[in-house]
């Protein structure tokens, strides 16, 4: 069993984050919610201003029906909420981090704003691995019990992995049984929504989000969770490793210098 952390960008009221806190206490892990006190979705990686000196708001939360688990709400967005727990601030820091679950999916290359993924991103600089996991809405209740189903099976298969690996999953709002299968995706070009601006009469810009009606890939994470798959992506975060790096730099340097 593993010390698990877990945050969202929803805020630590979401059933999301509940659902996951429940089935993993269920299933023997060492758990303890760390998430925002209010929603915080957008912030991708950021945690906010660390100057010296600066403080935060923090509170002890409930997990309703679960009294036992662990809970904090935390003044600051998700990738924050992991530093903290990181940092050694509830205990001992945690083996695994595990954001959501998202009430909506995160696919495509705008996972890069997400406070989702960037939360599970996070533990890779700190040598853990993460998961962030999302459920797809669609128009339904949501099945939160899913994304609990989703994360114990997740966390069986990461601890064997290597440290700093890193999954996006993707499931969609179906039981467990209802899902056609698990398959790995790449990233799409799009996500499930087009996001778009339109100026208001008083001046001011106002978020409009449609969904998008392109055609992509079968192999991608969009497709495959609209397909009715659960998706599962590998990220990695900062790296500066690279081919042929030497002679990269060296050609810059001369074009520089030049």
């Amino acid at each position: 069993m593993a010390r698990i952390v877990l945050t969202n960008d929803d805020g630590v009221s979401s059933p999301g984050i509940h659902a996951l806190a429940i089935a993993l206490d269920k299933e023997g892990h060492d758990i303890t919610v760390v998430a925002p006190s209010n929603e915080r979705s957008g912030w991708g990686a950021g945690v906010g201003t660390l100057d010296d000196g600066e403080e935060f708001g923090i509170q002890p939360y409930a997990i309703p029906d679960n009294g036992h688990i662990s809970a904090w709400g935390i003044d600051g967005p998700p990738a924050f909420c992991v530093l903290t727990a990181m940092l050694g601030s509830f205990g001992e820091p945690p083996e695994l981090v595990i954001s959501g679950s998202n009430d909506g999916a995160n696919c495509g290359r705008g996972i890069l704003h997400s406070g989702t993924v960037g939360a599970a991103m996070i533990a890779q600089n700190f040598g853990v691995s993460g998961i962030a996991l999302s459920q797809k809405r669609n128009g339904k209740p949501m099945l939160w019990e899913t994304s609990g189903v989703i994360a114990v099976a997740a966390v069986r298969q990461i601890l064997d992995l290597p440290r700093k690996t890193v999954w996006n999953i993707n499931t969609p709002n179906e039981r467990p049984e209802s899902l056609r299968g698990v398959r790995w995706g790449r990233i799409a070009a799009f996500g499930t929504t087009k996001t778009s601006l339109e100026e208001t009469q008083s001046g001011k810009l106002r978020i409009k989000v449609t969904a998008r009606d392109v055609e992509l890939s079968p192999d991608t994470d969009t497709a495959l969770v609209d397909a009715g798959y659960v998706s599962v992506t590998g990220l990695i975060g900062f790296r500066a490793d690279g081919v042929n790096t030497p002679s990269m730099v060296a050609s810059l340097e001369k074009s520089i210098i030049l």
